[in-house]
């Protein structure tokens, strides 16, 4: 007899950007144009965003359009048909200048019960969904990124207690601090009391934080604001450079989840010990996490694609619940024994051969210096001198310290 098990409760898939800045401080740098959809390294700045928001596995973006919304619309329609299988992208335009606060109230109706919300103008390049963990406490809250920055005289400086935000400060030039970086975990609860007209910074924030309702958790990342002239130019270098980091490559079976032989049955997932936490490691350092992985019983007709398709969902949503993710993932389905005829052959992809990490470094900007597979067969090894990377060898035990004790090894080099 199974065990019944607690659920899960899964991390949000919906992530709402605020698109109607007018861009004011940039003056003719912007043109009238939306300054979400301004150029930033050949692409506009918001594309950066919604790129980030797929790395996290939020399946379902909004924009919440105002100024110009004709050109929120054009992008929105050229930007789906990039969009990878089962992602959405939408917009809400409001009739009337309605404010940050205002935008997201009017979107109400279109909301998730609970939601990722970032300005449009600003990023903050850490792990959102470190924010998952903080935001799951009983009750309704609104859970804010904070960043520590040398001078808050732009933003404000924001004030913290344990994880609770307790009050927003004047701005001061000159005083180093923790600013309120624009990325938001939100109970959609919460925004029916929003005003239908004003500033989210303003009126919402410190309204949560007098009634204890507003949690924050402090980062050191990149973070970068296009809002004035200086800070727009810095972008168009910084934010193409960004995209270019390292990558640990996970083989699945037999290092990150346990292997009873050809698991593929969402409800048998069981994580090795340290698997979560080596995933999150490498989120929370900045790095790509993939997911590589043999599953040759496809072609020996023990399951299907279909099967594995549902397990790797299954492992991504539990994953995305503790705060990590995989940012992509790879499988090979072929097998030159297998017993159905469309699978029976060898390829390039089944370890040791490197084809899932060339294919992966080929759509993904990866740094192959501070790179990384980690599997525990010699032929996840093989697979990383193959493709030019390091190869570590699991044998049981922590995952996530193995993983630390090489990763600071490498960085001592």
């Amino acid at each position: 007899m199974r065990k019944s098990v607690a659920p899960i409760e899964a991390a949000p898939e919906q992530a709402v950007i605020l698109v109607g800045g007018l861009g004011t401080r940039l003056g003719p740098l912007a043109g009238g144009c939306p300054k979400p959809l301004l150029e930033v390294g050949g692409r506009p700045f918001v594309d950066y965003l919604v790129e980030s928001c797929l790395r996290f596995g939020f399946r379902d973006i909004l924009l919440l359009a105002g100024h110009q919304a004709d050109r929120v619309a054009r992008y929105v329609e050229e930007r789906r048909n990039r969009l990878p299988e089962g992602a959405r992208l939408g917009m809400s335009v409001e009739g009337a200048p309605r404010g940050t606060a205002g935008a997201v109230r009017h979107a109400l109706d279109r909301l998730a019960g609970r939601f990722l919300l970032l300005n449009g103008d600003s990023i903050l390049d850490v792990n959102w969904l470190d924010l998952v963990p903080l935001a799951g406490a009983p009750g309704p809250v609104l859970t804010m990124a904070l960043c520590g920055v040398t001078d808050t005289a732009r933003f404000g400086a924001v004030e913290f207690e344990g994880e609770r935000v307790v009050r927003f400060a004047s701005r001061r030039q000159g005083l180093r601090g923790l600013i309120n970086a624009g990325v938001y975990l939100v109970d959609r609860s919460l925004v029916t009391d929003f005003p239908l007209s004003g500033s989210l910074e303003e009126l919402v924030l410190p309204r949560l934080a007098a009634r204890g309702l507003l949690r924050g958790r402090a980062y050191d990342g990149f973070f970068i604001d296009i809002g004035v002239p200086s800070a727009f130019e810095a972008a168009q270098s910084a934010l193409p450079r960004r995209r270019e980091r390292p990558a640990v490559f996970f083989d699945r079976d037999g290092t990150v989840v346990v292997d009873n032989g050809y698991v593929h049955r969402p409800e048998d997932l069981v994580f090795l010990p340290g698997a979560v936490a080596a995933v999150k490691r490498v989120n929370d350092l900045g790095s790509y996490a993939f997911l590589v992985t043999n599953q040759s019983g496809v072609a020996r007709g023990l399951f299907s694609e279909r099967d594995v398709d549902a397990f790797n969902a299954e492992l991504q949503r539990r994953l995305r619940a503790a705060g990590a993710h995989f940012d992509d993932v790879r499988y090979c389905p072929y097998h030159p024994e297998g017993t159905v005829e469309a699978y029976r052959r060898s390829s390039d992809w089944r370890k040791p051969a490197p084809g899932m990490l060339l294919d992966l470094m080929g759509h993904w900007p990866v740094r192959r210096d501070g790179s990384w597979v980690v599997g525990d067969k010699a032929s996840d090894v093989a697979a990383a001198a193959a493709a030019g990377l390091r190869g570590m060898l699991y044998q049981g035990g922590d995952l996530d310290a193995l993983l630390a004790r090489n990763l600071l090894a490498s960085a001592d080099q």
